[in-house]
Formats: structure tokens, C-alpha cells, sequence
């Protein structure tokens, strides 16, 4: 059998290329989608996070119970983790209330076909631990630039396990000037007054064009 097989040169090159092809299409949407945009790294943005734990083990089924929400959010639509750094959406012309309507602060008004709207749902999503004095990082592959980065904490006493997020929840906590063109940002933010779990929702006004980001951060005030 050994030696019938490997008198075929042909066969096994088509084998071979079968792999390579099947291997390959697997690797599409996470290689594809790192060269876009950018997102909130730190505190890592809702699927940003999905991607940083789950991109190298996405076929898991123990992301259904370690990390439900994340399991959810794949099962929904999966580029909402490939496409980690696409959620924005172009026009807004700063009315960010007008077009990101309460409840769907966290896919920046069911933006890119829907694709990010499970990002929306209400459940205990993976926190980062900050105090709080914390920075914001941002990672622009694209090198936009920002007009100005608008950074803001959900009020004290509001739940996201239970709640959907509300543009009356937040409280602004920082406002930036332009950066210019670079690949990552950093906010300093100072804060009193917050514990336990919140949203930290940073919004980014690219440079390029009137294109703006909305990011939902989880986190752990201690």
C-alpha cells in the first residue's frame, strides 16, 4: 500500500495543497481583519477581549462556559470577534445620540451590517481590573490619527448584568485634542467615586475622514 501510494507524485501534491488550502481558510478572517482599524486594547474593548482569549482556540466549546458572553457573541455572527477593530460607523457629525440609539451603545447603533449587534447584550462580560486613575489604550493600525478622544464611566449604581446601556447611564471623565497619525494612543484618566463593576465607553473621532469608533469596555474599579 505504501508503495502504490507514493508512485503517485500527483495524488499526493493534491493532498498536500487540500491541507495547505483547508489550513489557510481557517487563517482568512483573523489575518485578514488585523490589518483594518483599531480598537480599545486596554481596557480591552468587548471584542477585542473575545478575540485576545478565544482567536488561537475560537473551535473551543469551552468558551460556552468559561466565557458565555464572548460564546454568544460568536455564535451570533463570529466577525463580531475577527473584525475586532471595525466597529465605527462614517457621518455621524458629532451627534453620537442621534445615531447610536440607547441600547446599542456597545455595536455604535448596530453599525457594519449588524455584525456587532450581540456586543448589545446584557450579561457579566469579562472585566480588566483598573483604579481609579487609569489609561486608555488604543491601538490604530491605520495610523488615523484622532480629532479627539471623548472617554466616559457608567454611573455609580448602575448594573450592565442586568441593564442595557444608556447614553444617560455615562459620565464623561476625559476629553483629548487631536492626536496625530500614529499606531497607539494613550488617555490618562482620573476618577473618584467608582467601585465595582462598570462600562468605561470610549469614544475615538478619527482624522481621515468623519469616522468615528464606539467602544464598550468592561471593568473592575478595586
Amino acid at each position: 500500500m505504501n508503495c502504490h501510494d507514493h508512485s503517485n507524485p500527483l495524488r499526493w501534491a493534491l493532498r498536500a495543497l487540500g491541507l495547505l488550502s483547508a489550513t489557510l481558510l481557517t487563517l482568512i478572517p483573523w489575518t485578514g481583519t488585523a490589518s483594518a482599524h483599531g480598537s480599545v486594547i486596554d481596557p480591552a474593548s468587548r471584542n477585542y477581549g473575545c478575540w485576545l482569549r478565544w482567536a488561537d482556540d475560537f473551535q473551543n466549546p469551552e468558551m460556552a462556559q468559561k466565557d458565555p458572553m464572548c460564546w454568544q457573541a460568536w455564535q451570533d455572527n463570529p466577525n463580531a470577534m475577527w473584525n475586532w477593530n471595525g466597529l465605527y460607523r462614517n457621518g455621524s457629525a458629532g451627534n453620537f445620540p442621534a445615531v447610536v440609539p440607547d441600547g446599542q451603545l456597545c455595536s455604535g447603533g448596530h453599525t457594519e451590517g449588524n455584525r456587532y449587534n450581540s456586543l448589545d447584550t446584557v450579561g457579566a462580560w469579562q472585566t480588566t481590573n483598573i483604579s481609579n486613575k487609569f489609561t486608555v489604550k488604543l491601538y490604530d493600525q491605520a495610523s488615523h490619527g484622532a480629532d479627539y478622544f471623548l472617554v466616559y464611566v457608567s454611573r455609580q449604581g448602575y448594573d450592565p448584568t442586568t441593564q442595557p446601556l444608556k447614553w444617560s447611564n455615562l459620565q464623561q471623565v476625559a476629553k483629548t485634542g487631536k492626536y496625530a497619525p500614529s499606531q497607539n494612543y494613550s488617555i490618562d484618566v482620573n476618577t473618584s467615586g467608582y467601585t465595582g463593576r462598570h462600562v468605561v465607553y470610549t469614544i475615538w473621532q478619527a482624522s481621515h475622514m468623519d469616522q468615528t469608533y464606539f467602544l464598550c469596555s468592561d471593568v473592575n474599579f478595586s
